[in-house]
């Protein structure tokens, strides 16, 4: 078993990454597996050194160990952009210049309840009829979106966690209709969190991917890109949330649920371990 936590360098830790990381690395170690740690840092406008030194600081005093050199994705963009290439020259992706007010404009009446997926609202195609890509062109300097119509398959996976126990089918018209034309590129990015995270969990050997559960409904996507890849499907196991007292899950905004905070006060790791339920 190979497992992972991939954190962003984009502010402190807090009680949900902990639970994470803990879930990640005693599975991992309950079955004599192998525990990685990733930085997910292509937000170079958020991501800080001083982040994720502290994301190592916490680890450490979590009681953490983890396997190998740490993989970090700012030093990946070019592994990125070759898969980029392959999609562009195979005709399964196209341009977009579309901004969210964009989006929202092309779909009738969303303050109605327009039609949501994985990312938002479901893209209505505007930029697809713009000209179909020609092979071997550089890619263009834009976000770059998927043909869902010609990229979806008839595949499933694997989950283990709680709440979505069991072997799940995905087909072409749910992709098509219920998720969408993804962004797999954003211009200032030149990836997207659903390439990055298919193509480093590959690179890593990653055979059982543990995260939240509010990260469930993106799983279609990455066995669909991982499909389309010819990348090996991991098992998944989507764990609960960790969440503040009016039931909204914690974010790096939490500062008052930040590890460091608890360390300064003299929580143990011990402490940390029960406060998250383990």
């Amino acid at each position: 078993m190979i497992t992972r936590f991939a954190p962003s360098p984009t502010g402190p830790l807090h009680l949900g990454h902990a639970y994470a990381a803990l879930v990640a690395h005693d599975m991992a170690r309950a079955a004599g597996g192998h525990f990685l740690l990733r930085i997910e840092d292509i937000d170079r406008a958020r991501s800080k050194p001083e982040w994720e030194a502290q994301i190592y600081d916490d680890l450490r005093w979590l009681g953490l160990s983890w396997d190998g050199a740490v993989m970090r994705q700012s030093d990946r963009l070019p592994a990125y952009r070759a898969t980029l290439q392959k999609l562009w020259d195979r005709g399964l992706l196209y341009a977009c210049d579309c901004t969210r007010r964009d989006i929202e404009a092309a779909v009738a009446a969303p303050q109605e309840g327009a039609p949501l997926g994985p990312d938002g609202i479901i893209y209505p195609g505007t930029c697809r009829a713009k000209g179909a890509p020609k092979p071997g062109q550089p890619l263009p300097k834009a976000a770059l979106r998927l043909r869902m119509d010609l990229a979806a398959s008839d595949c499933s996976f694997v989950e283990t966690g709680p709440a979505f126990h069991g072997t799940h089918p995905i087909t072409p018209a749910q992709m098509t209709n219920s998720v969408g034309d993804v962004v797999l590129a954003r211009r200032e990015m030149g990836t997207s969190y659903h390439l990055a995270v298919v193509l480093d969990d590959a690179a890593q050997g990653i055979t059982h991917v543990t995260r939240g559960e509010d990260l469930f409904d993106a799983t279609a996507i990455h066995v669909t890109l991982q499909n389309l890849l010819g990348l090996p499907v991991p098992v998944f196991h989507h764990h609960g949330l960790i969440r503040d007292a009016a039931g909204k899950r914690l974010a790096k905004r939490d500062d008052a649920r930040a590890l460091a905070k608890y360390r300064a006060e003299g929580a143990s790791p011990a402490d940390i371990r029960r406060l998250v339920g383990l």
